[in-house]
């Protein structure tokens, strides 16, 4: 008797394995890795003759410029292609598999790089600008790019369909596809995921992930010049692409779950750190103003993330909060003629949005959906209106009209001038910095109570209304109560970053709280950073604001395109990752059903 073996299934069977580009796997896969190795060689070589094209690529045996991101990019792809062969070492590099991964870090690499040849080109006047290194690369990308696409992916098998289903009915179609192709990866052993690890071993990939943002961070808040910046955002894009793809995100995400508070605790490290990293006040101005923006958002993130109520008119509480705090705060042109100190200051801006909350909140949370859109977006636009018309003409002498509240006065707290720079172990910390420590304070009582309340009694009810009001006020759950908690809770944390703000800008104007502009904060920017970054989440607002900010800031030498590529860039990111950068479980199960339920929910039934 003969016993017959088959080999075991693989990711893609044969039957459905094809490339897009007509080559043997295992020639895409060698065209792959030497591409990429000669894509990381080329970076040691000049790509232009002249350095009047910024980052001065003219040097040999020093990359500058554009040319450090194609070596990452480059060397990332070559990590994975070597995890693709099964070296051994990299496998940890790739638990959900390798090829789609070298697919995303070959287009990292070639896209990179091949903005950076054309950029030379246009900037320069032609190709004869470029060095034979720029030549190099180029092909090598190019190459390697070619060699991913022949890899083998992943094609749904064929299924009858019901002609009438909806476009959700064939979006969980293929998601429940893509999800057996994964299960299958991981049974056959093409897949594997981490074993558990020891717990200090766990907490320094914490500190390596959270040293891996700062530095991410810190260079692309440092760019010097637009072409690195646009460059920059291709690599990381793209980057960030494929390590997901491999699986790494993923395990790095359960890792952290499993150790929040070190987490944020080493979060709040990483930022604290920031200021440290520069040389002057330059940066340390979007820093913290990219804080003041955060925190809004994670206040909003109550609103809007948790309880599942959709105000379009929230940045109304930022500019009440920042009002309040700037009429006693000492200005001139307050007519109280009075001066707080700032922790006084703190607690009429917030005491004073909290107020403003509960007024607009209790006569109209009776509404629903888009109806209460509306009602929060007037809400905005009758502050804003009202703001402009309190100025001694229009109406009593208190707003100083369009003029606003000027000459609010720097901090002083406990003998700390906030306005002088302070030597801080041998780092000049300059009135920027100043600030934007104190705001990393505030962002953290936010955090705090972010937490507190989700896990609260109160925060299920919120998280209950959200889902199903009706089955919520079923079960008891007093509706129009809890919604307006919610409302006054968020109305009072953007309070509290509106005192802040008011003394970082020293003027307070009725301008500066729009429904929507082109710079942030605003309401339209304040729902996209929770949106973009992950509803119901505290990391998620935090790094959707951290980008919505620094973007478009960094884009404003395309002057009328700048909204544009950013709204192209916003509608890329909906269509492909829908439930955020840093989604909620809950939600990522909104829009992938057939994903497994997480283990925390069993943990009860065990």
């Amino acid at each position: 008797m003969t016993t017959q073996t088959t080999a075991p299934q693989t990711l893609a069977t044969p039957a459905t394995a094809t490339g897009l580009v007509p080559l043997p796997e295992n020639i895409g896969r060698a065209l792959a890795l030497g591409g990429s190795v000669l894509a990381v060689i080329s970076t040691f070589l000049a790509w232009t003759w002249t350095s009047a094209f910024p980052g001065d690529l003219t040097v040999y045996g020093y990359p500058g410029g554009l040319q450090v991101l194609v070596l990452i990019t480059g060397a990332l792809t070559t990590l994975l292609c070597l995890s693709s062969y099964g070296v051994q070492g990299l496998g940890w590099l790739t638990p959900a598999g390798a090829d789609a991964a070298v697919k995303l870090g070959a287009l990292a690499t070639f896209a990179t790089a091949w903005y950076t040849v054309l950029a030379i080109s246009v900037d320069l006047g032609g190709l004869v600008n470029l060095e034979p290194g720029g030549f190099i690369v180029a092909l090598a990308t190019l190459a390697a790019l070619t060699g991913a696409l022949a890899l083998p992916f992943e094609r749904p098998a064929p299924e009858l369909i019901d002609p009438d289903d909806t476009g959700w009915e064939l979006f969980k179609h293929n998601a429940r596809h893509q999800r057996d192709n994964v299960k299958a990866a991981f049974k056959s052993g093409t897949a594997k995921p981490l074993g558990k690890l020891p717990s200090y071993a766990e907490i320094l990939i914490i500190v390596g992930v959270l040293a891996l943002g700062l530095v991410v961070f810190t260079y692309g808040i440092g760019t010097e010049y637009d072409e690195l910046f646009i460059g920059f955002l291709i690599s990381a894009g793209l980057g960030f692409a494929a390590l997901t793809k491999s699986g790494l995100v993923a395990q790095a995400s359960q890792i952290t779950a499993r150790h929040q508070n070190i987490t944020i605790c080493g979060a709040f490290v990483a930022a604290a750190l920031f200021p440290f990293t520069q040389t002057d006040d330059q940066y340390a101005t979007i820093g913290v103003y990219i804080l003041i923006f955060a925190t809004v958002a994670l206040g909003l993130n109550i609103v809007v993330g948790l309880a599942g109520l959709l105000d379009l008119g929230y940045v109304a509480f930022l500019g009440v909060g920042a009002y309040a705090a700037s009429l006693v705060s000492g200005s001139q042109s307050s007519p109280f003629g009075v001066h707080f100190p700032f922790w006084a200051a703190v607690l009429v801006g917030a005491l004073a949005s909290l107020v403003f909350g509960v007024l607009i909140g209790a006569p109209t949370l009776r509404l629903r959906g888009d109806y209460l859109a509306i009602v929060t977006l007037g809400f905005g636009e009758i502050f804003r209106i009202t703001a402009n018309n309190l100025d001694g003409t229009s109406g009593p002498d208190v707003t100083n009209g369009s003029n606003g509240v000027s000459s609010i006065p720097d901090l002083d707290i406990l003998g700390f001038d906030f306005s002088q720079q302070h030597d801080i172990a041998g780092f000049a910390i300059g009135r920027f910095a100043n600030y934007f420590f104190l705001m990393l304070i505030i962002t953290a009582i936010v955090v705090l109570v972010f937490r507190r309340s989700g896990d609260s009694r109160i925060g299920r009810a919120w998280v209950a209304i959200r889902e199903d009001e009706t089955a919520a006020l079923a079960m008891g759950i007093n509706g129009f109560r809890v919604k307006l908690i919610a409302f006054a809770v968020g109305a009072s944390l953007a309070g509290l970053a509106g005192t802040v703000q008011a003394h970082v800008t020293y003027t307070v104007t009725p301008e500066q709280y729009l429904f929507a502009g082109a710079i942030p904060p605003n309401s339209a920017f304040l729902l996209a950073a929770v949106v973009l970054g992950g509803m119901g989440t505290i990391s998620g607002p935090l790094i959707g604001a951290a980008l919505l900010y620094l973007i478009p800031n960094k884009l404003q030498f395309l002057g009328d395109y700048q909204l544009f590529a950013f709204g192209v860039a916003l509608i890329l990111l909906m269509r492909f990752r829908p439930e955020g950068l840093i989604p909620n479980r809950r939600r990522q199960l909104e829009f992938h059903e057939e994903a497994e339920a997480p283990t925390v929910l069993t943990k009860a039934g065990a």
